[in-house]
């Protein structure tokens, strides 16, 4: 049985001793049933669920924080008088080499505010990216890599 099935079936195991089949009885049931097979996972030799989902939470968490952060940043600059933006277009090399991950990595770069991807290269190894806060283009290059792609793939791979 693969770990997510046996996270939920716990989930409803749960719900079901509790007596009460709500939202939070679920919930609840969902996150312990998650530390079960957390634990039990490493003495199957398997630990592949548990880690995936914490990469997602934690990556979940970044955009979370990388959509407030360009939201206040593009805030100010429309509430100040001077103009912050330096607007270019990067060339980032990819390492996401399936269709999906760089779909993946072309959307959360576009919901992020400041950032908008235009185009792929035909071999697929360059995504160009209109960035609003680029004063130095290898420095928004590194932010791409280091920051969004990195933390995408870990999710994916």
């Amino acid at each position: 049985m693969s770990s997510f099935l046996l996270n939920v079936l716990l989930a409803l195991i749960w719900t079901m001793a509790v007596g009460r089949f709500t939202l939070q009885q679920l919930v609840l049931g969902f996150l312990l049933g998650f530390l079960v097979v957390a634990i039990v996972e490493p003495l199957q030799g398997t630990s592949r669920y548990t880690r995936r989902v914490t990469r997602g939470l934690r990556f979940a968490a970044f955009f979370l924080k990388e959509l407030v952060l360009s939201n206040l940043r593009i805030a100010y600059d429309v509430i100040t008088p001077r103009l912050h933006a330096r607007p270019q277009i990067v060339a980032v090399p990819l390492d996401a080499q399936t269709e999906s991950e760089i779909t993946l990595l072309a959307n959360f770069l576009t919901l992020t505010p400041g950032t908008l991807s235009l185009d792929l290269s035909s071999d697929k190894r360059v995504l160009y990216v209109h960035a609003m806060y680029a004063e130095n283009p290898e420095q928004a290059i590194n932010q791409i890599k280091q920051g969004m792609e990195m933390r995408l793939l870990e999710v994916l791979r």
